[in-house]
């Protein structure tokens, strides 16, 4: 373009401001100004609220020519009298939105019969000796399904991306039975014991277990400043495992976690025994909530214990169990997760390590008594999970 073409062209681009004057209110203002400061949107759109509050002509607004803000935002002065012109002839909403046209240089490949038929492909078995759709993949079942004549993996992704599917993914979930009487008596037991008032003399306590691999540094990491996050070397040293018993007494806002060697019928009945003994003596019952774990039973008192000391100890609880496939009833996985999260999800490197951090973050929850708010309850199961009762 000559120097003569370019001052016209911006001449009449100017112009254009007096035909299109962009006056925003007090509280369009606000939102853009909003919008800009959070910055949680699209570039684009960023950039149309910048447009807007500099080409404001009035009493709060800059009234910036086509040209300025084209130079201060750095786009083009085209952008600039688009916004413009959309403002004016369309309205705020309209400014702020980006809309297709079917005459754009890029043409949807994925319309919506195609989208649908894509999802589900993604949604359907993998291919033979595959154990999940990727997006190469599916960038070649599309061509040869005659779905679209071409497609790169990179537009499958973002089609995907805005159904929040994930074929590359797989999460794994504890799925109950279907019309299994078993499961809902188990079940209706749990959240029945869920529903009595606190009573201190017989406290509620869940009991859950889980295992932490102990992990030790072999170079010193770099520690976080501004700019940049914290850096461990991908090398470690590893030092064993760890088991660790979570009792949670809901109702009381406390907790206890016992670290051990192992995960056996003795560590187990030496757990209960300081339950007991130790955390509750003056209870008359503890009403006991577990999972269906093989060492979950009275007869590893019998192992751990004489006899007539494993009988005391059995006496003291009020067994329940979890049905199978049902472990999330126990609030002590509950607790647990939040140990995890809080607590062990670093390195750690060794057992007296681990008891002293677990020792810590159990001092601070009981101090804050903080207990489990538990709404699900056996009228919400009977409608919620309707499925799983047998069918009379």
């Amino acid at each position: 373009m000559t120097p003569q073409r370019r001052r016209w062209f911006v001449t009449a681009k100017q112009s254009a401001v007096k035909k299109y004057v962009v006056k925003l209110s007090l509280e369009e203002r606000e939102r853009l100004d909003t919008m800009i400061r959070v910055g949680k949107h699209p570039g684009w759109k960023l950039l149309k609220a910048r447009i807007l509050l500099k080409a404001d002509a009035s009493e709060a607004g800059q009234g910036w020519s086509d040209s300025q803000i084209a130079a201060a935002l750095d786009t083009s002065v085209d952008t600039v009298a688009r916004t413009r012109q959309v403002l004016v002839e369309e309205g705020f909403e309209a400014a702020l939105t980006r809309k297709h046209s079917p005459r754009s240089a890029r043409r949807r490949i994925f319309d919506g019969a195609a989208e649908a038929k894509l999802i589900a492909l993604a949604c359907s078995s993998p291919p033979k000796g595959r154990a999940r759709w990727t997006l190469k993949l599916l960038e070649t079942a599309v061509v040869e399904l005659e779905i679209v004549e071409r497609a790169s993996d990179n537009t499958i992704g973002r089609t995907l991306k805005k159904t929040f599917l994930k074929p590359h993914l797989q999460k794994q979930w504890v799925i109950p039975p279907d019309a299994n009487a078993a499961f809902v008596a188990g079940m209706e037991d749990v959240l029945e014991v869920y529903q009595r008032p606190h009573d201190p003399a017989c406290p509620v306590v869940c009991v859950d277990e889980t295992s932490k691999q102990l992990v030790a540094e072999t170079r010193v990491p770099i520690r976080a400043k501004p700019g940049r996050i914290a850096r461990h070397d991908y090398e470690y040293e590893r030092n064993g495992t760890a088991n660790l018993f979570m009792m949670f007494a809901p109702l009381e806002g406390w907790r206890h976690v016992k670290v051990t060697d192992r995960h056996t019928a003795i560590d187990y009945a030496h757990m209960l025994k300081d339950l007991s003994d130790s955390h509750f003596p003056q209870a008359r019952k503890i009403v006991l909530v577990q999972d269906n774990l093989n060492i979950h039973k009275p007869a590893s008192l019998y192992e751990a214990f004489p006899p007539s000391e494993a009988r005391r100890l059995v006496e003291r609880f009020e067994w329940h169990y979890t049905p199978k496939h049902g472990s999330w009833l126990d609030m002590a996985e509950s607790e647990l997760s939040v140990l995890s999260g809080q607590c062990l999800d670093r390195r750690i490197p060794d057992k007296q390590m681990l008891i002293e951090e677990v020792a810590a973050w159990e001092r601070t929850r009981n101090r804050d008594h903080v207990k489990a708010n538990w709404h699900f309850t056996t009228a919400n199961a009977r409608i919620k999970l309707k499925r799983l009762y047998p069918a009379l």
